[in-house]
Formats: structure tokens, sequence, C-alpha cells
């Protein structure tokens, strides 16, 4: 008699659904392609369509966790002898009113992936000097390029998108944490961006 799996509705980790009895349709196939064929993506799309779940489905193949990927079309086509340092962003939680909460919150999100990672602090006093030296320092402690997973962008801009000085403020914020991501090129190794707005209508980015 067949297993009664659940539907994962609301389930965005990845290994939760792979050892939780849930049920997952086999997307690797598009992530496979994505990896292959590029290493800047940026994915628009309102809340609820599953992005969350496909950022932390690319931490753990980064990272490689090969025994969650076992039956699934991209596990023999993956070299597991390799892990990447990840580097994860995500604004999705709580709502950040001025610059001074989001600078708060950006460097909190710094200072956890750098504890995930092993890295000391660099002594870097402002945003950007942070996330660049992060990022150096993760490829050249672990040997292997960073990935860069941002989920909700354009959050803390959204949040305030009523009050115009204030979504002004946070957009500046956030362009000079992702302006870090250009010159980082020789470091990365793949980088994905995920939120509601279309970059056109953010101005974030050149």
């Amino acid at each position: 008699m067949a297993t009664q799996l659940n539907l994962p509705i609301g389930v965005q980790a990845f290994g939760k659904i792979r050892t939780g009895g849930f049920y997952y349709v086999d997307k690797t196939p598009y992530l496979h392609q994505l990896i292959d064929e590029g290493s800047y993506y940026f994915l628009s799309r309102p809340r609820r369509f599953g992005k969350s779940l496909l950022l932390d489905t690319l931490k753990e193949l980064f990272e490689a966790n090969e025994p969650l990927f076992r039956g699934l079309y991209i596990h023999d086509r993956w070299d597991w002898q390799i892990r990447h340092p990840v580097v994860r962003i995500s604004f999705a939680d709580g709502v950040m009113v001025n610059r001074s909460a989001l600078d708060t919150r950006i460097r909190h999100l710094l200072q956890s992936n750098r504890e995930r990672l092993g890295i000391e602090h660099s002594g870097a006093q402002d945003i950007a000097g942070e996330f660049s030296d992060l990022i150096r320092m993760a490829h050249h402690q672990h040997g292997q390029r960073v990935v860069v997973l941002i989920d909700e962008y354009d959050k803390p801009i959204l949040d305030n998108i009523t009050d115009a000085d204030a979504a002004r403020e946070l957009r500046e914020g956030l362009k000079n944490l992702y302006s870090v991501l250009k010159d980082a090129d020789p470091h990365l190794k793949f980088c994905l961006l995920t939120g509601v707005s279309k970059f056109s209508k953010v101005s974030l980015f050149s």
C-alpha cells in the first residue's frame, strides 16, 4: 500500500519537504539548466509563489547536501564533491520603517552569514565593505566561489510605498548593499535575487 504524503502548504524549507513526508514536484531540471547557462538571475513573482523554497533548494544544492536530492533529476548530474559557500539574505521578516532600521537588519544578516561560514569580521565600518569582505573572504577561506541568494530584495521599499521619502531612503540603503555584487564578480559562482517588483520600477540597479 502506497504511503500517503502531505501537501507542503506553507513549507519553505526544502529539507523539511524531502524528509518530512511531503509531496515534492521535481523542479531540479530547471535548476540544472539555470546553473548551467548563466550566473546572475532575477525572479519577479507575487508572494506565495514558492520563491523562498526555490532559494532554499539552491542553498542545499550548492552546499552539496546530497541525501536530499536522491531520486531527483539532478542527483546524477551534480558534482557532490564540490561545496560552495552560500550567503543568504532575506528581507521577508519584519517591517523596516527607516534607514537606521534597515542598516541594523543588514548588519545582523551579514553577521549571521559570517557565523555560519566561520568567517571573522574584517573590521569594515560600512555595510558595503562588510558585504564585499564577506564574499571575498568566503571565497578564499572555502576555496570555492560564493553563491549569493537574496529573498524579497524589494520588501523594505514596498513596506513604505505610501511614504515617498521613507521609500527613497530605504531604496538608497538597498542600493548601497546590492552595488557590491558587480565588483564581486570574480568571487561569485551564482547569484539569484527574488522579489515582487521589476528592476525598472525600483531603480536599484544600473
